[in-house]
């Protein structure tokens, strides 16, 4: 696929890619369909100006007359501070039985504790705890996963499914032109809290959004995708926002969820874009 053409993939469409569709909020639902509830950081919200976040665009794969989509991430966030801000808690006031929740956070997670931001979680995969003073505050923080589990759990006993996404990555190419990308230990942690929730079993799936975002930026090229981080080696242009959006959903296609299965492109048409081809573990693992 040639960058500016103008073919629609389902997810969006390349050359109005620029145009942010406006989406559903919590007070503008159909209540007759399910809705699925996006919590995230700035790489998924809605953002202004030359950069976007992917969640913008993912209601070009599915039929509005089925889904709602709402996009709840909130830039600058960490699973941490989304929790401790009350967000996961006004998500879940707004979810039925039936509703889908995806929740990707990783870009604010790290960094420590020595100078506590009111971000970063304590550091392990486990029940670790740290105690910290934020904002004058005694905080006990726990870890990137054991979030994701209470909020997951919550969720589920909701009578939501729940999609557990790795992060989206920086910019995967170097000023000399030289591509680079390797999961973090936040993508090894959502499979992990996906697992430990019970899996496929209990309505928990695993999407490895890292991987097939810096497949299809390798797949764009250097020149492309260092031309649509515009501000940082973080944030997307609207342009690739799209196409981040079209991997989490080439993520979904490959896996095993009913959410997958409801996409309006297939697994085939998908990857004879750009996008690429089914990471050969997503269709595999029972996640």
């Amino acid at each position: 696929m040639k960058t500016g053409t103008s073919v629609t993939l389902g997810f969006a469409t390349m050359a109005t890619a620029a145009v942010v569709p406006a989406l559903s909020s919590a007070s503008s639902l159909s209540a007759t369909v399910p809705t699925v509830h996006l919590c995230g950081d700035s790489t998924m919200a809605s953002m202004s100006g030359a950069i976007q976040g992917w969640g913008q665009y993912l209601h070009y794969s599915f039929d509005p007359s089925k889904y709602n989509i709402v996009n709840s991430a909130v830039a600058g966030r960490s699973a941490r501070s989304y929790t401790r801000e009350g967000r996961f808690a006004a998500v879940l006031k707004d979810v039925q039985p039936g509703d889908w929740v995806v929740i990707e956070f990783g870009h604010n997670d790290g960094g420590g504790l020595s100078k506590d931001n009111g971000r970063s979680d304590c550091f392990g995969a486990g029940n670790e705890t740290c105690a910290t003073t934020y904002d004058g505050k005694s905080e006990t923080v726990l870890t990137y996963p054991t979030y994701l589990k209470q909020a997951g759990a919550a969720f589920l006993a909701a009578g939501a499914k729940l999609i557990l996404s790795s992060p989206t990555p920086d910019d995967v190419w170097s000023e000399a032109g030289k591509y680079s990308w390797g999961p973090d230990r936040f993508s090894y942690y959502a499979m992990l809290a996906a697992q430990e929730l019970g899996g496929t079993k209990a309505g928990v799936y695993f999407v490895p959004h890292g991987a097939y975002a810096a497949q299809v930026m390798k797949n764009l090229g250097s020149d492309v995708v260092r031309k649509n981080y515009p501000q940082d080696h973080t944030h997307t242009s609207p342009f690739l926002a799209d196409y981040m959006s079209g991997a989490f959903v080439l993520g979904l296609t490959c896996g095993t969820s009913e959410l997958g299965k409801s996409t309006l492109n297939s697994t085939a048409a998908l990857s004879a874009t750009a996008l690429g081809n089914c990471i050969s573990y997503n269709s595999t693992v029972p996640l």
